[in-house]
């Protein structure tokens, strides 16, 4: 995979964030040195979050998300404005450009104040140095004068936002601290009316790269071949790794004794936290006739008759209660504001969120007192076999502990 294969939730995500005519877009072109972002002496000229993914040296591949000015006026620039600030949820690092002649604005406070609530790293951006006839001396390490026009320090920016990121920036292995070198992964892949035509889905080449990354082998084997599959090694696979959907089929092929456990779970752990997650399924044995469920996708997609989100889970959902449940479903960037009415929120793996994005999800329903899980701790629970998918990440634990 290349720098521009790489998938937009593993890009690190900056945010360029500021009043209106600040030089948010004159700052995005001065970094990247292209004309990614319309310039414009007009205040308010974009209207709306803008992503582009996109090389930017020291860092790598990254996403940049040019923002309204959030000192918007009128009922459509708070609109503007809402979904500025919706937009530091999938912020890894924070730019606030300030315009240095005026000066940090009460609204600038404002935008900084959220930003550090939300604990996320930034830099403060004191463009049009070149419009000053002395620049002040800085003491903070975050703030850095710059002038768009000039492109005056902006090497230096770019140098201070990958500092910024390297120093935030943890790992989260999809299946990495499960193998040793050597070991196989036999990874069971359905191809059916939903797979993509001619490739492989992000989940699965993610974890196929990791796999590699990790010297371990790789066998991807669709589930009509598992059995074939299994009875061709010489030794029993370290773990088998399953479509969700294809759970019950796989469970009772795969040996009892050998690891099972599926792409949604890895991504589950990966994006998010993988363990409240399982506390949240809980909740599937608690529900009412009434209850009202959403079913949220971090992508959007072209659904198909036979839908995972919105035909499969809510009929298995309603077999198992035996209950009649209210379903809502959202996709995408769309995550409602008001999580109260529901009982209980299943996502998606989140293969195309960030982990600040996933992160975010799962705050907001802790804050609403709303339990969450994700589509493969829900099957398996389904299925009756979530403590069995659940062994391979206990031996982990207790092996980092040791």
């Amino acid at each position: 995979m290349g720098l521009n294969d790489t998938p937009s939730g593993d890009r690190v995500h900056i945010g360029i964030f500021g009043c209106r005519n600040a030089g948010k877009s004159s700052i995005i072109n001065a970094i990247t040195g292209q004309d990614l972002a319309i310039v414009s002496e007009v205040k308010g000229t974009t209207t709306d979050p803008v992503k582009k993914a996109m090389e930017l040296l020291p860092l790598g591949p990254v996403m940049l998300i040019d923002t309204p000015g959030l000192d918007d006026e009128g009922d459509l620039g708070h609109l503007r404005m809402a979904k500025a600030y919706q937009a530091l949820n999938q912020t890894d690092i924070a730019v606030l450009v300030v315009d240095s002649v005026r000066g940090m604005t009460e609204e600038d406070h404002k935008i900084l104040e959220r930003i550090q609530k939300k604990g996320i790293p930034y830099v403060v951006v004191m463009n049009k140095a070149d419009l000053l006839e002395e620049i002040p001396a800085s003491h903070k390490e975050h703030v850095i004068y710059v002038s768009a026009a000039t492109a005056q320090n902006i090497h230096e920016l770019k140098e201070l936002i990958a500092t910024r990121v390297v120093e935030e920036k943890e790992d989260y292995p999809i299946i990495t601290d499960l193998l040793v070198p050597g070991s196989t992964v036999v990874l069971v892949v359905p191809v059916d009316k939903s797979a993509p035509k001619g490739r492989l889905i992000l989940p699965q080449q993610q974890t196929i790269r990791e796999i590699l990354d990790s010297n371990a082998i790789a066998v991807v084997v669709k589930e009509n071949m598992l059995r074939e599959a299994l009875a061709s090694l010489p030794v029993p696979p370290r773990l088998v790794v399953t479509d969700s959907q294809a759970f019950a089929e796989v469970a009772s092929i795969v040996p009892r004794d050998v690891k099972l456990t599926s792409f949604s779970i890895l991504f589950a752990r990966h994006k998010g936290e993988l363990f409240p997650l399982v506390e949240g399924v809980k909740t599937l044995d608690h529900l009412a006739d009434g209850n009202r469920i959403l079913i949220a996708e971090g992508c959007t997609h072209h659904r198909q008759c036979e839908d995972i989100g919105t035909v499969k889970l809510p009929k298995w959902l309603e077999s198992y209660t035996g209950k009649h449940l209210r379903f809502d479903f959202t996709s995408g960037v769309e995550f409602p504001l008001d999580l109260s009415p529901y009982r209980l929120i299943i996502h998606c793996g989140g293969c195309t969120l960030n982990r600040r994005e996933m992160q975010f999800r799962i705050g907001c329903a802790a804050d609403a007192g709303v339990p969450m899980t994700n589509y493969g701790i829900t099957i398996s629970h389904l299925n009756g076999i979530l403590p069995r998918c659940l062994e391979a990440f206990l031996l982990s634990e207790k092996k980092c502990e040791k």
